[in-house]
């Protein structure tokens, strides 16, 4: 069930983000009074799921859900219709109208791209406004995995800048250690500052998933379960019992008990939980590698905050405010694009190894169905996809806006033949990434499994 969730949510994000998208061509190809031949959800190699022919356009769906296209006349596109461009130019055809009517046609696809994104945000502003963990708030540091311990930072370090830009949101850490250079901590009352080593993306992507992050905020032990194999199953341990000390030494975080429980290994000895508000002993048996054998709760933020060990700030918006507000973060989320991007494209950060397809992009929907989540992905991936195809590569949109500014500049107009193979070639590169990152997705399956 969970796997079709995500499913359903992955294909209904892109069939929007599609359709939208190839209206942003088709309205303007109308309003220019150019043929379109073609509008097509997903790709119809060889037979279509469903085409129905309204004027002088064939709507349909295809069986291949990789994209989606529009079909104008005249346009050396990813149908590579060759023939049509042997004959003369027809005052309905796309390689027929003037420069800039085909540069607003080329570009209406990607604008519309960010402009959902815009829209989405403010949607989502207005309707539940923003939650998210002041970096202030986080009193008592950050709980480092080994990965964070790479790079320098300890568990219980305040983390106040990165790129020397003070964190506001402890939410935007990682993205922010991704495409970050060096970051400034506070360690025992001393300001520190080191640089993030320029592979350590290469680690972020090849770490495991049930590793986790590679730091967060620190958690209370608070007991999930007792599995009943433990030798713990009946010392009168509870599932939602808060450890606060071990043989009477005070503990406040998860991450302290493993080192407070080692060197009792193969004893028992009291520790204290906190039950409903009243704090009890329990004798427990400490197993020889340290631990007493019950798995730690998923303690929610809300709950954490209302415990005291976290902040939550709830911003509300105004539609009025949710304006503004839906613009900067659309304007955030490129940037943030823009960054990982730059980062792909330098071999020495290992980033390319993080290169996702299909089963990255649905893998970041969630099992259940929220539609506040949904709607947050989907903005995310229509800036995503508008930035993508504004790339100069010939197959895509950015491609013909380069040939078309190029011939505004020049006066000249690349011939239909250089289109052509320009054509074969960007999409030969489309291609190649394409199966590189669906080979990543594998490859990443594989090495998660076995």
């Amino acid at each position: 069930m969970d796997i079709f969730i995500k499913v359903s949510q992955f294909l209904l994000s892109l069939s929007i983000l599609i359709v939208l998208h190839e209206l942003g061509h088709f309205i303007p190809a109308k309003i220019f009074k150019t043929k379109v031949e073609k509008f097509y959800l997903f790709f119809d190699y060889k037979f279509s799921l469903f085409k129905k022919k309204i004027g002088d356009t064939v709507y349909g769906i295809g069986w291949i859900p990789l994209g989606g296209y529009v079909k104008i006349a005249g346009m050396i596109d990813e149908s590579m219709d060759t023939e049509q461009m042997k004959e003369e130019p027809k005052p309905y055809e796309f390689r027929s109208k003037p420069a800039w009517q085909r540069l607003i046609i080329m570009l209406g696809g990607v604008t519309v791209n960010f402009i959902l994104g815009i829209v989405i945000y403010i949607f989502i502003l207005n309707i539940w406004g923003e939650q998210y963990i002041p970096n202030e708030s986080v009193k008592d540091g950050i709980w480092v995995q080994e990965l964070g311990e790479k790079i320098g930072l300890q568990t219980g370090d305040k983390i106040l800048k990165v790129d020397d830009e003070p964190v506001e949101k402890f939410d935007r850490l990682i993205i922010n250690f991704i495409n970050g250079h060096n970051y400034t901590i506070e360690r025992d009352g001393e300001i520190i500052k080191k640089d993030i080593p320029v592979d350590f993306i290469a680690d972020l992507v090849e770490r495991r998933r049930d590793e986790g992050s590679f730091l967060m905020y620190r958690m209370p032990f608070i007991i999930g379960s007792i599995p009943d194999s433990t030798a713990n199953v009946n010392s009168g341990l509870k599932k939602k019992d808060m450890i606060v000390a071990i043989n009477n030494e005070p503990i406040s975080y998860f991450d302290e008990a493993k080192a407070k429980l080692l060197p009792y290994a193969n004893q028992t000895i009291p520790i204290t939980v906190k039950r409903d508000g009243v704090e009890q002993n329990i004798d427990v048996a400490i197993s020889n590698n340290g631990t007493i054998g019950v798995f730690p709760a998923n303690v929610s933020r809300v709950d954490l905050s209302k415990l005291g060990i976290i902040g939550l700030k709830n911003k509300t918006y105004t539609f009025a405010e949710a304006i503004p507000g839906g613009f900067k973060k659309a304007y955030n989320t490129l940037l943030d694009y823009i960054g990982q991007i730059k980062k792909v494209l330098n071999p020495k950060t290992g980033a390319y190894k993080g290169l996702g397809g299909f089963m990255s992009i649905g893998s970041i929907f969630p099992a259940t169905w929220d539609w506040q989540t949904f709607l947050n992905i989907t903005a995310f991936l229509s800036i995503m996809l508008g930035f993508m195809n504004l790339l100069p590569i010939p197959a895509l949109d950015g491609g013909h806006v380069v040939f078309t500014l190029y011939e505004m500049i020049s006066g000249r107009k690349p011939s239909d033949k250089f289109l052509e193979y320009a054509q074969v070639a960007g999409f030969i590169l489309l291609i190649a990434l394409l199966l590189f990152a669906n080979g990543n997705d594998v490859y990443k399956w594989l090495t998660d499994r076995f």
